[in-house]
């Protein structure tokens, strides 16, 4: 059974203990197990269809599990959203539309147990210079920064971000992931999907990698790339002579994956130091300015799902 509390006795701010659900024969959760703490910023990934939206409902209480618990603070999901401690921005649903942002965000506020000032509320989410605007006349990134204005409108515990800065420019993204930074640094926990590889790999401390409704990983960022156990080796060939190459380095122990572009060498291998070894073993060959590094977070999370794919087709 998952450990669902600190090591100060309290609850668990999330705990999924053996959470299945399924949509006909689709199986969009499958037994997952995960526990959420006080302060985390943890990023959600996944390919589509790898459950994370389906999580992000059950975890919200808009679906049931058809099997294993979903617990917010100890507690049902609807006993900590009722009270106030969770703040939701989702890409589902549409925003009240002749109506303009401030009366929006008042709304909201008006309808929290807890709530912030609308000033405050409208000056964290960038929309200050623009609550005058109907809701309806703004522009995309605009739009994100209302739901998340309506997500922060009050005290909460928790936030939940399903793909928060879709839309936004880049400095709107920046700003965003400024503001919850300081959310996270107050105590509370965020939880986010995103799409955007570079965003969770700069901004959570710990990152879950769902596929096929599977926790396939859960970590830092750094253990996650480590997880996928591959290795870029990056090298410069003098002289030319390229042609034929990549063949001969095929066979090469641990490759998984091989680039040769003119007199640039690009390969990846589940076991750097047996592939490099063999390479300086072929004689005729001298690699310049050779590099090994460890994956991305972007291409680790790819090496991992396919991973995946290829054992459970």
């Amino acid at each position: 059974m998952t450990d669902t509390r600190d090591v100060a006795g309290e609850p668990a701010v999330v705990a999924f203990d053996g959470v299945t659900k399924s949509y006909g024969e689709v199986r969009a959760v499958a037994g997952l197990s995960l526990v959420l703490r006080p302060g985390e910023t943890v990023a959600l990934l996944g390919p589509n269809g790898a459950g994370k939206s389906s999580t992000l409902d059950l975890l919200l209480g808009l679906r049931r599990p058809d099997a294993g618990t979903v617990r917010l603070f100890g507690g049902a999901p609807e006993r900590a959203i009722a009270a106030g401690r969770v703040g939701a921005m989702l890409q589902s649903g549409g925003l009240m539309e002749d109506v303009t942002v401030r009366e929006l965000v008042t709304f909201a506020a008006r309808l929290h147990p807890r709530p912030y000032p609308v000033d405050d509320t409208l000056a964290v989410a960038g929309l200050t210079g623009v609550a005058a605007q109907k809701v309806n006349k703004l522009s995309g990134g605009q739009e994100q920064r209302v739901r998340f204005a309506l997500a922060t409108v009050g005290d909460c515990d928790l936030i939940v971000l399903d793909e928060p800065t879709t839309g936004m420019d880049v400095t709107a993204r920046r700003a965003f992931w400024a503001t919850m930074r300081e959310q996270a640094a107050s105590g509370r926990t965020v939880l986010f999907a995103t799409h955007y590889l570079e965003e969770a790999d700069a901004i959570a401390d710990r990152v879950l990698v769902l596929n096929k409704g599977r926790l396939l990983a859960d970590g830092t960022a750094a253990e996650v790339k480590a997880r996928a156990g591959v290795r870029r080796i990056s090298f410069d060939l003098e002289p030319a002579g390229t042609a034929g190459l990549a063949e001969r380095l095929r066979p090469l122990p641990g490759l998984t994956e091989v680039n040769v572009s003119g007199h640039s060498v690009r390969l990846a291998s589940r076991d750097a130091d047996a592939t490099v070894h063999a390479l300086y073993g072929l004689g005729d060959l001298y690699p310049r300015n050779l590099e090994v590094t460890g994956l991305g977070l972007e291409q680790a999370f790819i090496a991992l799902t396919t991973a995946e794919e290829a054992t459970t087709a």
